[in-house]
């Protein structure tokens, strides 16, 4: 039981904490004590208000600050833009290779006749190359490589022929003397 100790009205209701007519804060009264009765005569309660009547919390000295306003986040409209397209450069490998073996038939390819095994692939993948880079140019290149790779290829078979022959001859002139 709790009791307004300004007006000394009770009441019963546990949840209640300020007094419905005056809103002092109510105190708490043992149910076995006796009370003295008040001395002070209280005034009847205005008719505009009943006991039944539920006290609001919301007392006039109150103070309820004022509710702010927090705006939704707004949509970012920023996309980050997609990343730079790099420019994919053309395949080259077949006439890099073929020039490549090209070049070592020419230079190292004289000894033991090695450039007999690396001037036909020169020529081989050199023709390859040619073909694929005539057919995607964008996805192909190296057209310089290509034929430098068949040149140098076929360079090695001009030269190689021309000492078979020249080695012939000098056979051939020697046994008629």
């Amino acid at each position: 039981m709790r009791r307004c100790p300004k007006c000394n009205q009770e009441f019963t209701d546990e949840w209640l904490t300020f007094c419905t007519q005056d809103g002092t804060s109510l105190v708490d009264v043992p149910s076995s004590a006796v009370e003295p009765e008040p001395t002070l005569y209280s005034a009847p309660m205005p008719p505009s208000v009943s006991p039944n009547e539920q006290p609001t919390l919301d007392m006039p000295d109150r103070y309820n600050p004022p509710a702010q306003y927090i705006p939704p986040p707004l949509p970012s409209s920023w996309t980050p833009p997609p990343p730079p397209a790099y420019p994919s450069k053309p395949q080259q490998t077949l006439a890099v290779a073929s020039f490549i073996l090209g070049m070592v038939s020419v230079t190292i390819g004289w000894c033991c006749s090695f450039g007999v095994l690396t001037a036909p692939i020169a020529l081989v993948l050199g023709i390859v190359s040619l073909v694929q880079i005539k057919n995607d140019p964008a996805k192909n290149g190296g057209k310089g490589f290509a034929i430098g790779g068949i040149v140098t290829g076929g360079l090695y078979f001009v030269v190689f022929a021309l000492i078979i022959l020249l080695y012939g001859i000098g056979i051939f002139m020697g046994a008629l003397r």
